[in-house]
Parts: structure tokens; sequence; C-alpha cells
């Protein structure tokens, strides 16, 4: 059984990680590990910050280490939220308090209340021993809508209706979100390298 420690305290994405890679992996997360070192993420993109997660957990931890960085992408806002989306509204912000911000700066900037372009993108790294063995983009596109709609989801979600769609991710079902997400398009990515990598013994 192969080793893999996620970067993140986050057990939903833990869990989502270990049930793609199956079996033949044994995922733990820094939960299970308190004593490895926690980054700051300075880095100015989202391939960035992730590379900084994984290499600092790499010196203390044998075996892969995957770690992501994402956050939604606004065209009237020149890219904005971007990295800082976790903290757009400032250090401590809630949800909350980032959406309220988001849309009072599209409302500034002129965006079409029914819909702006936008976009959620993650970012992962996958490290062993100490190398950078690639990073693994995916990304949904859609539209921000001007009000908040559906409890479901978290962060930017009531606010974000992905392409082909009508309703908003806060409004989806948790399994239609999960096959459309950023998150599992990049995690796609990272378990066909994975394959690859035992298939040829290396």
């Amino acid at each position: 059984m192969h080793r893999l420690l996620v970067a993140t305290h986050n057990a939903h994405k833990t869990a989502e990680i270990q049930a793609m890679l199956g079996p033949e992996f044994a995922v733990s997360d820094l939960r299970a590990h308190p004593g490895l070192p926690v980054p700051d993420e300075t880095g100015a993109t989202f391939a960035e910050n992730a590379q900084i997660k994984a290499l600092a957990a790499s010196p203390h931890f044998e075996g892969w280490i995957l770690s992501d960085d994402s956050g939604l992408e606004s065209d009237a806002l020149q890219g904005a939220p971007g990295v800082h989306s976790a903290r757009y509204a400032g250090p401590g912000a809630t949800d909350a308090d980032n959406r309220a911000k988001l849309l009072e700066e599209l409302r500034l900037a002129g965006a079409d209340p029914a819909g702006s372009p936008a976009r959620f993108r993650c970012v992962m790294c996958l490290v062993l021993n100490g190398e950078v063995l690639g990073s693994f983009s995916g990304a949904v596109e859609g539209s921000l809508i001007c009000e908040e709609r559906g409890g479901g989801g978290f962060g930017y979600d009531p606010l974000f209706v992905p392409e082909g769609h009508t309703r908003t991710f806060g409004e989806l079902s948790q399994e239609v979100k999960n096959s459309l997400s950023h998150r599992s398009r990049a995690l796609t990515r990272v378990v066909q390298h994975l394959r690859l990598a035992l298939e040829s013994g290396s």
C-alpha cells in the first residue's frame, strides 16, 4: 500500500481524494500529523501556493504528498479574488463577508447583474521525497449572479452558476457539484499520473 499525505486539515477533501485513489493508497492529512509545519501561502498564483504547502511537508513525511490551492476568478474583476478568495474581505473573514465584498466589487465594476463570466480554478501539486513531480489544474467555467441562491455548498457557491446549468452551486446537489468541480477535474489528472507512475514502477 502506498502512503499519501494531503497537505490539508479539510476532512471532506481528504475523503474525496481517498475515494478517487482507491484502496491502493493509505491517505492521511495534516490532522494526523499535528507536528508538520503549515507555511504561509505567499505565492502569487495557485500553483505557487500549492507547491509551498507540499514542499513544506515533504521533509517530514515519507511518501507522496498532495496539496492544492483554489479559488474564484472573475473576469469583471481582472481575475480577483483569485489566490485571495478565502480572505477576500480581510483576515478572519467569513464566507458571508467574502460574498458581500464580491457583490460590492462587481457592482462597482459595472458587471452584468444577470451574470458575468467567472470560473473556479484548482491547482494541485504532487511531491515525492522533496521533488515536485508536477502541477495539475482543473477549472469549471460559469457566471456570477448578483443575488445569493441556495443554502448548499460553501464559499462563493450561492453566487456561481456553472456553464450548462441554471442553478447555482448552492442549489445543485453535492453529487452534481462534485462531478463538475474544479477540484475533481484536477484530481482526475493527479490520479492518472499516479497510475502511470505505479505501472512504470517509478
